[in-house]
């Protein structure tokens, strides 16, 4: 494996362990304000957040190697077509978790998040985007194992195949997430990763001023009481881990990227038992974590998928 795909992988691993904490935070977040208020700040904090970084890293990067920032027309619709693909994922994953029960480990969260390693090759079939058969295994068995921690419960209650609402939200913002790859394996190798995050920032922002208004009632008290998950999700969860994805997944096959990213499931389960004592997985709940963990361990043993032309 060439150093430059194991050093994204590794940018990828990192993006993954600062999203599986981040669950703990939107989780918390949701004691104060509402989800599109939650979504709403972070967004712009993590955009000003880079916003401000900006010209010190187009310094420290210009020092290795010509800066290429891309076009202004990539990066403005580019970075518009991540934030409507971030605005939508990350809303319903939000409501999803505001819907949890208090008790529920975030570890469920994630792992129902990380459905997008299975959602990615299928879509990505689409794009002529064929992803070799070990990644299919392990899609096969991530599904099995997303079925035993969302629906293995429910079943052994005599409560049938339902889904919950929370559920059913956290996986439909799986697929949204799944779009959001999608779209930024398209414009990551047009324009500049640091550009095209900041800019998803502020769409999504933005996009979520009306929504906060019109579907809650945000107040700035209840807002700096949300400070800390607020500050660690907007700085660290979008304005790094966002941007680490970006600049990651330039090289790396969107299949293959969406499975290390998936990691996000373990770390959230860590983190969830770590730092909100109480919260507890079933048994059916922990087999499925193994067998989706097993998954994304099994998909590290495909070749490396073969890459397309360069985009003209």
């Amino acid at each position: 494996m060439k150093l430059r795909s194991l050093k994204n992988s590794a940018l990828l691993l990192l993006t993954a362990l600062i999203w599986g904490v981040a669950f703990v935070a939107q989780k918390d977040g949701m004691k104060y304000i509402g989800p599109f208020t939650y979504n709403c700040v972070r967004s712009f904090v993590g955009g000003l957040f880079l916003l401000v970084m900006l010209p010190p890293l187009d310094r420290l990067r210009s020092r290795s190697a010509p800066l290429e920032t891309g076009s202004r027309r990539d990066i403005l619709i580019g970075g518009a077509a991540c934030g409507l693909a971030l605005f939508v994922a990350a809303n319903l994953q939000q409501y999803g978790i505001a819907l949890q029960d208090p008790a529920t480990n975030v570890g469920k969260a994630g792992f129902i998040s990380a459905c997008y390693c299975a959602f990615v090759p299928v879509l990505g079939l689409v794009l002529k985007r064929k992803s070799p058969p070990l990644v299919w295994l392990g899609v096969a068995v991530a599904v099995v194992g997303s079925f035993f921690l969302c629906l293995m419960d429910g079943l052994m209650a005599g409560k049938g195949l339902d889904l919950g609402r929370s559920d059913l939200l956290i996986l439909l913002s799986a697929l949204g997430f799944s779009v959001h790859i999608l779209v930024i394996d398209h414009f990551s190798p047009l324009a500049d990763g640091v550009r095209l995050s900041c800019v998803q920032f502020f769409v999504c922002g933005l996009l979520g001023v009306p929504c906060m208004f019109l579907f809650e009632t945000p107040a700035w008290r209840d807002i700096l009481d949300c400070a800390v998950p607020i500050l660690y999700s907007g700085i660290m969860s979008s304005g790094v881990a966002y941007t680490l994805q970006i600049v990651a997944q330039k090289e790396v096959h969107p299949a293959v990227a969406s499975l290390i990213l998936s990691l996000e499931s373990v770390f959230s389960m860590l983190a969830g038992y770590a730092l909100m004592p109480g919260s507890a997985l079933s048994r059916w709940e922990l087999l499925g974590c193994a067998l989706v963990f097993s998954s994304v361990v099994l998909v590290q043993l495909a070749p490396a998928p073969r890459e397309p032309a360069p985009r003209s």
